[in-house]
């Protein structure tokens, strides 16, 4: 693993006015402009479970940004799982 800076560095637009933002701002940043692969990264950063519960929250509040992305991140979000799910099953 990462440390959390380092791992920060390789998705530099994410967050750009705030480099010392926390996790959670970065990852819900993700989710708001979703791309299949940086959020596969972060989900084998974090876990999955991790960005699930960062969407959950960004769904609750139930900004236009939110809807906006809302059909992309559950698609992504649910291939990613289905992804994991094929890869722990073969071990």
């Amino acid at each position: 693993m990462l440390t959390e800076h380092t791992f920060w560095e390789k998705h530099p637009g994410l967050v750009w006015s705030n480099p010392n933002a926390g996790d959670e701002v970065y990852i819900r940043a993700a989710l708001l402009k979703p791309r299949y692969l940086q959020l596969l990264e972060i989900a084998l950063e974090f876990g999955l479970d991790r960005l699930r519960h960062e969407w959950k929250l960004l769904k609750e509040e139930n900004t236009p940004a939110a809807q906006f992305a809302a059909l992309s991140v559950e698609r992504i979000l649910r291939n990613i799982g289905k992804g994991f799910e094929v890869a722990s099953s073969q071990n």
